[in-house]
């Protein structure tokens, strides 16, 4: 379907993915995969071009390894996202490692990594949905707790809070000193317990001499 869409190498990043893999070239022009990579990363179309230009210079064009490692490793989320889709892995990738096409070593290698990952990743797929149904669930919690987090560090407890009122030292010896000067007003009372309780009040004195005489001059009558 990519012959429906144009030539590849007439976009931006494919004029110079091509320039990159060029045959004539006598080593890696590292400043121009650079450059792919900037605008694989700054434009809309720039992953998808990319990965056209790439699937025409997979095999028999000089440091297209070079251009697709740099670009995997100096690239966002969105160019990662095609590199390991199914279609680049078996349509592009698996032609890299044909025996005609004599792949190194270390190329083989990776391809049936990221092969066997791809087969992998399809056996959870399943899981997935679990697994999201499960993580819809606790972002709600965490999110509330966040909000309570982040209202209790934005109260405001500045310099205008008031401070709750004290005695300090200074009113505390002041206390002190009054109360010893009141102590030293009042008389010297002796201890109640060694002279045991007050007596009655001093009454009259008692009359009784007086009464035995008026009754001897009665009986003398």
């Amino acid at each position: 379907m990519d012959f429906l869409l144009g030539n590849p190498f007439s976009s931006p990043v494919g004029q110079r993915i091509e320039k990159a893999t060029d045959g004539s070239l006598q080593s890696e022009d590292w400043a121009l995969n650079m450059e792919i990579c900037d605008i694989i990363n700054e434009t809309e179309e720039g992953p998808k071009d990319a990965l056209r230009a790439v699937k025409k210079r997979i095999v028999g064009n000089k440091n297209f390894h070079e251009v697709l490692e740099t670009c995997v490793k100096n690239c966002g989320h969105r160019f990662h996202v095609l590199v390991a889709s199914q279609d680049f892995v078996e349509s592009v990738l698996v032609r890299t490692i044909l025996p005609k096409n004599n792949p190194p070593t270390i190329v083989h290698d990776k391809v049936l990594n990221l092969i066997q990952l791809r087969s992998e990743l399809e056996m959870v797929s399943g899981n997935v949905r679990v697994m999201s149904e499960m993580l819809t669930e606790l972002v709600p919690t965490q999110a509330c707790l966040m909000e309570d987090i982040e209202q209790w560090l934005s109260t405001d407890v500045g310099n205008d809070a008031e401070e709750p009122k004290g005695v300090t030292s200074e009113e505390f010896d002041k206390f002190l000193e009054e109360r010893a000067k009141a102590a030293d007003r009042l008389p010297n009372l002796s201890s109640p317990s060694a002279e045991g309780p007050p007596g009655p009040p001093p009454g009259p004195a008692p009359r009784k001499k007086t009464q035995e005489k008026d009754d001897d001059m009665l009986f003398a009558l």
